[in-house]
């Protein structure tokens, strides 16, 4: 296999044939029949202004025994220079009206990609690398808009071929018959290139996807990589990638850049061929010597078009490769499918679940026959070690993945036949590690709500540690965020995106609580804005916070996808089970008391 056998192929690629392929993409040039029939015309001009050039001049020199004239000599520079300036000014339009289309089609392409990677469950992206989906949407679309150029310069060679066809069989009959019976061998052997070209290309694109994934993950985990000085080891990684990716198209080169060397050699062949039967048939007086001689010298134009109408099919493939994999990502089938879309009324906030088993794959059971029901406004702490199923439970109130058995009720409605849209319209949903995009404060806040005035979003902030955590900030609520929200500590981050939240007012909260160390008075404010979102909300908290656990209503504590124990922490810590054991690793260090003894026992020493 060598350098090839990391080139993985992902699970949702598919194999489609040549005629599918084509007929989809169709489809998409089909949108733009207008400017590509004007395409071909204005190609089509060039050809037939760029073929009377050489018969005008034949024409004149048919006459120079006989009428020539000085003013057909400058009639005949005219019509040289005028074929010229038409030359130019169709070669101009046809050109501009092909990048319009080319641009057209990669933007309509590129969409229906980038549509169907964001529908996709997040099951999608535990599976596969989010570079590679990126590489297919980016590098591949574009190879794939290339297909019109081709598309549409293969109607200029035939016209072409058939212009110079045409002028060969009147210059001589007998040699154009010889000619046509090779023709079909030279095609053949093009379309033998066909599957090679479309191998090579095919692993060529993914070794792309290969380098991109290396460094988006690279990018996206630098200060890890600079904390534990890993700057060589990443570089070798994506070293390693790109190797890999040079290597690969570097063949995808050699294949292509082989077909015309090939072509060429066999037209050779077929001149040679021509030159043997025409000088034959000139010796017996079958044919004149001159019409030998003007059949053989013209047959270099004839080649042109008719060896890249050859070639046309194994140069196609990148196109088809680029297609297959842009439409392997755009058919891929989700797994979290919906029985119906029903509209979504205002939720009161009831979840179900009902005998539920739900696994990430075969050998990682989650939940099995699992029971829970949360009460309208109720706040619910889920808790338990690490594996014990409590992002599941909230990732499936989410819809983002689909359960194997049982059901999830929303208000005693089934959450698969929801219109998931408008349904995650009513969540507000806080994962462990709160991401913002790169731009200010204020626009983060107003991003699951972006007609909430600046003055609403104000008096909110205000509302919690009255607002002194905005002063914190250089511009306020006009603060750049930078990247990931990298400029920002992780206080306030979660402060953003808590106010996110509280701009949205949705009927269903899940928080992921990150578990990250904070100052006193960060947690403090933090817990303030928790509290003013449960007011409001029927909330799932996965909890890593003694004050979090503490607010909510019931504790969930959940073992191996199993609830084992629920109560609130009074009770719970009373039954001295797993609970209690939990709250002696995870929690006890955070509580007052615990602080107060240790400081006891410091001063004590």
């Amino acid at each position: 296999m060598g350098f090839f056998s990391s080139l993985d192929v992902e699970t949702y690629d598919r194999q489609y044939s040549d005629r599918d392929l084509v007929r989809r993409m169709a489809k998409y040039f089909g949108r733009y029949k207008r400017p590509l029939i004007g395409i071909s015309l204005f190609l089509v001009l060039v050809t037939l202004a760029s073929a009377a050039v050489p018969l005008l001049v034949s024409a004149a020199m048919d006459r120079v025994q006989t009428t020539l004239t000085v003013r057909l000599i400058w009639l005949l520079g005219g019509a040289v220079v005028m074929a010229g300036v038409l030359v130019w000014f169709a070669n101009w339009i046809q050109r501009r009206l092909m990048a319009r289309v080319i641009g057209n089609v990669i933007v309509d392409v590129r969409s229906d990609a980038f549509r169907a990677a964001m529908e996709h469950d997040l099951s999608f992206y535990d599976e596969h690398s989010s570079g590679r989906i990126l590489s297919r949407i980016t590098s591949d679309t574009r190879e794939f808009g290339q297909v019109v150029d081709l598309v549409t310069n293969l109607f200029s060679q035939v016209a072409q071929a058939a212009i110079l066809g045409a002028v060969l069989f009147a210059i001589e009959p007998k040699l154009m018959f010889y000619l046509l019976i090779y023709l079909p061998f030279v095609f053949l052997i093009a379309i033998g290139f066909r599957r090679l070209a479309r191998d090579v290309t095919r692993k060529g694109f993914r070794a792309m996807g290969n380098v991109n994934a290396a460094i988006k993950e690279t990018v996206s985990g630098i200060l890890v990589a600079k904390n534990f000085r890993q700057e060589q080891e990443i570089f070798n990684e994506f070293d390693e990638a790109n190797q890999t990716s040079y290597k690969a198209n570097l063949r995808r080169g050699f294949v292509i850049s082989t077909i015309f060397p090939t072509l060429n050699a066999v037209g050779g062949i077929g001149t040679a061929m021509i030159v043997y039967v025409g000088g034959h048939s000139s010796a017996a007086g079958i044919i004149t010597v001159g019409a030998w001689f003007l059949f053989t010298q013209s047959l270099d134009a004839f080649w042109f078009p008719i060896l890249n109408l050859s070639a046309f099919w194994t140069q196609l493939q990148s196109g088809l490769s680029a297609a297959e994999r842009a439409f392997a990502l755009i058919d891929a089938e989700p797994k979290v499918v919906q029985v119906s879309r029903n509209p979504v009324p205002a939720l009161k906030g009831d979840i179900r679940f009902e005998k539920v088993g739900f696994q990430y794959n075969e050998q990682e059971v989650v939940l099995r026959d699992f029971d829970l029901h949360i009460r309208p406004g109720e706040t619910v702490a889920l808790v338990g070690h690490t594996g014990a199923g409590k992002s599941s439970i909230a990732k499936l109130t989410s819809r983002f993945y689909e359960f194997q058995s049982g059901q999830v009720l929303i208000d005693g409605h089934d959450i698969r036949s929801f219109d998931l849209t408008e349904y995650r319209k009513q969540l507000g949903i806080v994962s462990q590690m709160p991401f913002l995009f790169s731009q200010t404060v204020l626009e983060n806040i107003r991003y699951a709500r972006p007609q909430a005035t600046e003055e609403e979003i104000l008096a909110l902030a205000n509302r919690i540690g009255d607002g002194e955590w905005l002063e914190t900030f250089p511009d306020g609520l006009h603060t750049e965020v930078g990247e990931r929200g990298g400029r920002l500590s992780m206080g306030q981050r979660q402060l953003v995106v808590l106010l996110r939240v509280l701009v949205q007012q949705p009927a269903i909260f899940i928080l992921d609580e990150a578990t990250a160390s904070i100052d006193p008075f960060t947690e403090w404010q933090i817990q303030q804005a928790l509290n003013l979102i449960l007011k409001h909300t029927t909330s799932v908290l996965i909890a890593h916070r003694l004050s979090t656990v503490k607010a909510a209503d019931r504790i969930i504590v959940v073992r191996q996808g199993q609830i084992i124990e629920e109560g609130n922490h009074e009770s719970l810590l009373a039954q001295e089970g797993h609970y209690a054991e939990l709250y002696n690793t995870y929690f006890r260090h955070q509580s007052l008391a615990y602080v107060e003894q240790s400081r006891q026992f410091a001063a004590g020493d």
